[in-house]
């Protein structure tokens, strides 16, 4: 049975930690506030007090964190993960942190005779319950055979881009696309409504056309519509939108653009919007 230490049990993570054990693996369980890794208990998931104990006798070790500061903290010091792990173990890091950041973690791997694997994943809360992740991998080409089990729980597809650091990099130009589509989704939605159009006519019109996209279907009921459960929380798209804009500075690219929407995600966050869906980006646009 392959055993798996799961560092970060929030939305995604909770999710994942379920479906690994319902295929089959043993999976201990950390959380920051382990109130919230408590209820995983009831599915078998060993919850602990310590990314230490949690690594201890893994075969993968699992990081799904807000950020790069937030692995380092878990993965760092004597009770961290690098603490517990053992020679062997495969550091599947699925968390979005950024190229800088990807680079300082994989270089804390070799020390403790750890396998590492850039990982970050695709995907909302609804896709994670289901296993229908895409999982964006990047690393030694013998590391994996190791970490399959745990991609075939969590992922409908896993697409192996070469090197580390190709995983973040992938995963950054996912984000840019997707937060752009919901900012301009988002003033297009106010557009309608100033133009005395129902927005729900606008969406109807784009269904099965060629630009239509069923994402786009789903924010756009979700911002007409008012708050759901967020399935990615708004203050982690702005994080990602952060992550974009510092690679492209690093990479030399010209990203207008993105850096009106970053600010656009900026202000809704500053309403108070942090904590629910990113489709509450047009709150910005509506001035609430």
């Amino acid at each position: 049975m392959t055993k798996v230490a799961l560092l970060g049990t929030g939305t995604m993570g909770a999710a994942m930690a379920r479906r690994m054990r319902a295929h089959g693996l043993a999976v201990r369980a950390w959380n920051r506030s382990r109130a919230k890794a408590e209820p995983l208990a009831a599915d078998g998931i060993e919850v602990v007090e310590t990314p230490r104990v949690a690594a201890e006798g893994a075969d993968v070790l699992i990081t799904m964190l807000t950020d790069g500061t937030a692995v380092e903290a878990a993965m760092l010091g004597p009770e961290g993960g690098l603490a517990g792990a053992t020679p062997g173990c495969t550091w599947l890091q699925t968390s979005t942190v950024g190229v800088a950041a990807c680079r300082r973690l994989a270089e804390l791997a070799p020390g403790s005779h750890l396998g590492f694997v850039d990982a970050p994943v695709s995907g909302s809360k609804e896709q994670a319950e289901r296993g229908e992740l895409m999982v964006l991998a990047a690393g030694a080409p013998e590391l994996e055979a190791r970490v399959k089990p745990v991609l075939e729980a969590i992922a409908r597809r896993t697409v192996w881009l070469g090197e580390v650091g190709a995983g973040t990099r992938a995963k950054l130009a996912m984000n840019a696309w997707v937060t752009g589509l919901v900012a301009v989704l988002a003033e297009t939605i106010t557009l309608s409504e100033g133009l005395d159009l129902d927005p729900r006519l606008f969406l109807d019109l784009l269904r099965g056309g060629p630009s239509d996209s069923p994402y786009a279907q789903l924010k756009g009921k979700v911002m007409i519509e008012g708050q759901a459960a967020p399935s990615f929380a708004l203050r982690l798209a702005h994080k990602d939108l952060r992550l974009i804009l510092e690679a492209g500075r690093e990479a030399g690219a010209s990203l207008p653009v993105l850096a009106a929407i970053e600010e656009k995600f900026d202000r809704a966050e500053r309403q108070g919007r942090g904590d629910e869906d990113l489709a509450s980006v047009i709150a910005a646009d509506r001035g609430r």
